[in-house]
């Protein structure tokens, strides 16, 4: 499919225009496209440290709407995401909001949404995962609860054992999000994930994109004044959605 309202462009303000929902239990944030869409797929948005607050977050889930998926984006904090102000403030203990935050604390609630979801016709799971969100969105894949992984500036990867260890286990193809400076997931990561992945080493499929003069957070918290960040935002957007819609046959 070729068209000019095949992608639509990330907004960077405005109102979000999905809603609250309790979903297996879990807070989250959906939104719907306003159009014909197919029912049985559904994008999982696994955010950042800031989560449902963060409006960036909600409009990138609206926009994920926009283009044709029903998007939902789970509380993975029950409640306790990173303050907005958290990267300014002195008093931030960062150590113990990771120590709240294991795997332990979003498993069941990723689950729990995944098997909701599932009941109610999901035949197709695609997952986006930014940052903190790498971690679920592997580790739905390596459950085999997902048909696809996009994870864009990804953090908390073990390197090389994550990586190998989806290459040898998951069955979801995967896409990933990189850029220039990025110290959770730098350039020697990058190319480590290429030669794990890359050259037909993946079977279900493998690509990587570098967006140059970009840094981590790039894709959720961009500085658009900078041409090279606006740019970066916007292609690894389109990017993922062009990654839905091939291996969800869109």
């Amino acid at each position: 499919m070729s068209c000019v309202d095949c992608f639509k462009g990330v907004r960077h303000e405005g109102h979000p225009e999905g809603k609250i929902e309790k979903i297996g239990g879990v807070e989250c944030y959906v939104a719907v496209p306003s159009g014909d869409y197919a029912k049985d797929k559904v994008v999982l948005f696994l955010s950042d440290v800031f989560g449902i607050p963060l409006i960036n977050n909600k409009l990138l889930v609206d926009d994920f709407a926009r283009n044709g998926f029903h998007t939902i984006m789970p509380d993975l904090f029950q409640g306790d995401p990173y303050p907005e102000d958290a990267l300014d403030r002195q008093d931030f203990d960062r150590e113990s909001w990771r120590a709240r935050h294991g795997p332990e604390s979003w498993q069941p609630a990723v689950d729990a949404v995944v098997s909701a979801i599932r009941a109610e016709g999901a035949a197709w799971i695609g997952t986006t995962g930014y940052c903190f969100g790498a971690g679920p969105a592997w580790y739905l894949a390596l459950k085999g609860d997902s048909n696809v992984t996009v994870i864009t500036h990804p953090s908390r990867l073990r390197i090389p054992e994550d990586l190998e260890e989806y290459r040898d286990k998951a069955k979801a193809p995967l896409f990933i999000n990189s850029c220039e400076t990025d110290a959770a997931f730098p350039q020697e990561a990058q190319a480590k994930a290429d030669e794990v992945f890359g050259d037909g080493k993946f079977a279900p499929g493998y690509e990587r994109t570098y967006w140059e003069g970009c840094k981590h957070g790039f894709a959720v918290r961009g500085d658009m004044s900078d041409p090279k960040v606006k740019a970066g935002k916007e292609g690894a957007f389109e990017a993922t959605v062009k990654f839905f819609k091939k291996y969800a046959n869109l």
